[in-house]
């Protein structure tokens, strides 16, 4: 079966890139969430509570569960527990939600400053805070996210603008009410490296852990991944290869068949297009379980580069990466 290796010395390096930026290991909160952008929730956790971090970031109440263990911090951006935990901090997304999160349960709080996807209006504020006491909710932080960090536009600027405008309003009510001091963060990957001077409580850092933060140097993969060969033949010249011959042989060849398919995470619509980190062309219609290659190597190197892979997609290096389902060995080296 396809396996993944992920190489521990190119994640601290990514790792050593974002602390020099936050000025703190303290300030590095890690991206998890999606099983880790698909490198493996468990072995990532593991690697990042080695390096000396300790807060990460989780979509879900079960991936947060999953990783207690490693970190001290645990954000969960999308989900409502069924009963306050000292350690995880769950988002509130909208107004209305505030009345089932559970008594006591640590809240952060998201406000769209300009993404128009989750989080209250910045005209909510006021009325957030005064539900969030009452529903009897402990406050900790006030967070936003960025919809063009990663592009060069006025937009990334625009937006910080107005978290000024949330953070000096939120930490007068937070002396209103009573929640006392207030954490803030908004900067994601690509937002942090926008400034030389970051000054927020933390950075909740993905892609450019896992070294795939396109336009920025320095950076390595963390992922690399391998199929073994299950078949070989001689293709003749004019001869189709897979499921509707979408691919004829110009001239005679060796062709083998991998197991790696579109039933692990290899999207179908590379078909004909893709070319491995190592030159070597993919072809034919890519299969459920397997895909077939112009090689004939016992072992095959698909990609140690999500960003190149995905071009072959017309895609985006998440989605290659967070496509890769986990039942994929994983192994850290």
């Amino acid at each position: 079966m396809a396996n993944i290796i992920l190489n521990k010395n190119n994640f601290f390096n990514n790792l050593d890139l974002i602390s020099k930026h936050t000025k703190s290991k303290d300030k590095i909160a890690i991206v998890l969430k999606d099983n880790a952008y698909g490198h493996g929730i468990s072995e990532m956790a593991s690697l990042a509570k080695e390096y000396g971090v300790k807060k990460a970031v989780v979509r879900s109440n079960d991936e947060a569960k999953s990783i207690e263990e490693f970190f001290e911090y645990i954000l969960v951006l999308g989900d409502i527990p069924k009963e306050p935990s000292s350690k995880m901090r769950y988002t509130i997304n909208d107004i209305k939600s505030i009345s089932k999160f559970p008594k006591e349960t640590l809240v952060e709080l998201k406000v769209d400053t300009g993404m128009h996807r989750n989080g209250i209006s910045m005209s909510e504020l006021h009325d957030a805070f005064m539900q969030i006491k009452e529903a009897g909710l402990i406050l900790e932080a006030v967070f936003t996210h960025h919809r063009s960090s990663d592009e060069l536009t006025s937009e990334w600027f625009w937006q910080n603008d107005n978290f000024k405008k949330v953070k000096q309003e939120a930490a007068y009510l937070a002396e209103e009410f009573g929640f006392g001091s207030l954490r803030f963060h908004s900067a994601n990957s690509a937002s942090l490296f926008r400034t030389d001077s970051f000054d927020e409580d933390m950075a909740r850092v993905g892609i450019a852990s896992y070294g795939c933060l396109e336009g920025y140097e320095g950076f390595a993969p963390v992922l690399s991944l391998y199929a073994d060969k299950i078949s070989s033949r001689e293709v003749k010249r004019g001869q189709r290869v897979g499921y509707g011959g979408t691919f004829v042989a110009k001239d005679n060849c060796v062709v083998s068949n991998y197991d790696f398919g579109y039933g692990d995470g290899f999207l179908r619509n590379s078909s004909n297009e893709f070319v491995t980190s190592n030159g070597v062309e993919q072809v034919g219609r890519i299969s459920m379980d397997n895909s077939s290659f112009i090689t004939n190597e016992e072992n095959l190197l698909i990609f140690n580069n999500a960003i190149d892979a995905a071009k072959s997609a017309g895609t985006i290096s998440y989605e290659i990466l967070t496509s890769l389902k986990a039942s994929l060995k994983r192994e850290i080296v």
